[in-house]
């Protein structure tokens, strides 16, 4: 799935878009996800100018972004949008860097309806970076 379709699905914009690409998806199970982290990502230039390090708040709303669209290729009605509603167990193992290609890994690890659990991970060059438990709810629009 390239970014055309991800915009299809979900609806951050630049420069709040952080999926590049889909690689994997297994609707109602699991999915992976792309992000091709640039020297050119406006945070930074604040974070931090002379060692340039994504804000692990942004890892994770990737990883967000990556639920979003697991669900939107799951059971879900396309007049609602998912919204996060917890962020758990949050852990950062490595910095991330300019040049880097985040791989991000999720898995449903419970849903009821319009509520999802879900396990996060996040990955360079197969070294974990990040981890964490998600929990979205698909709510109306209106």
């Amino acid at each position: 799935m390239d970014v055309n379709e991800i915009r299809k699905l979900i609806p951050h914009r630049y420069p709040f878009l952080l999926v590049d690409r889909i690689v994997e998806v297994e609707p109602n199970r699991r999915i992976v996800g792309i992000k091709n982290v640039t020297v050119n990502e406006s945070f930074f230039q604040g974070h931090f100018p002379n060692r340039p390090i994504m804000p692990g708040v942004l890892i994770c709303e990737a990883m967000a972004q990556v639920a979003a669209i697991l669900a939107g290729c799951s059971d879900h009605d396309p007049d609602k949008v998912f919204v996060l509603t917890s962020l758990d167990r949050a852990k950062f193992k490595q910095p991330v860097e300019p040049g880097d290609q985040l791989r991000i890994e999720l898995e449903i690890s419970r849903r009821r309806k319009n509520y999802f659990r879900l396990a996060a991970r996040a990955t360079v060059d197969g070294k974990q970076v990040a981890e964490a438990e998600l929990s979205a709810m698909e709510m109306s629009v209106y």
